[in-house]
Parts: structure tokens; C-alpha cells; sequence
């Protein structure tokens, strides 16, 4: 994504992360249902990555699922990077979209 590399897996301090950007200081953690009922431990994980110069994006499991375009644009504008499917100019849009998620298929 515009040359934004992310590791997966990321081993941050005392946590491993989801997915982290070092260059970026970006971490983007990805939350099932039980994340609802330990609010505190994700709170003091939060807290731990911001005392490390660490931003955290969280999204929940099925938010990345059903809209997988609105969570790109949020990483997208909190990484200050153009936007990933620019609208087409004038005459322009007959190629396909590619989805930066490879669980979604391509649309035409």
C-alpha cells in the first residue's frame, strides 16, 4: 500500500501485535468478541504501545469483514498516504479494483 510495509505477528516490547508498521509507528490490532469483556488489559496495552511511540488503530473482526473499504480509508488517512481508489477522472474507470484484501474477490 503505497510502499507502507506491515508486519504481522509483530513482537513490540513485551506484546505481539496484530499488525505493526515500525517505520510508521503504527499498530493495528484486530479484535474478536471477548476483546468487549477485557477492556482494562486492552486499555494498559494501549497505553503501553503509546509510552513506546506507538499509534493504535483497533478495529472489530467483523468491521473488517463487512466493510473492509471504510477500515483501508481509515489506515489510509491515519497514515496521511492518497487515497487508495481515487475516484476516476473524466472518461476514465474501465479498468477493475483490486481489493487490497486478498480474502475479497475482484470486482468489475
Amino acid at each position: 500500500m503505497h510502499g507502507v510495509k506491515f508486519r504481522r505477528q509483530h513482537e513490540v516490547g513485551r506484546y505481539i501485535v496484530d499488525f505493526c508498521c515500525p517505520e510508521q509507528a503504527l499498530v493495528i490490532e484486530l479484535d474478536g468478541g471477548h476483546h468487549a469483556l477485557q477492556a482494562d488489559k486492552d486499555q494498559e496495552r494501549t497505553d503501553y504501545l503509546a509510552e513506546h511511540g506507538y499509534r493504535m488503530l483497533r478495529f472489530w473482526n467483523n468491521e473488517v469483514q463487512a466493510e473492509p473499504d471504510a477500515v483501508l480509508e481509515r489506515v489510509v488517512a491515519v497514515l496521511g498516504l492518497p487515497h487508495p481508489n481515487p475516484l476516476p477522472g473524466q472518461g476514465e474507470g474501465a479498468g477493475r479494483y483490486q481489493s487490497p484484501f486478498p480474502s475479497e474477490p475482484a470486482r468489475t
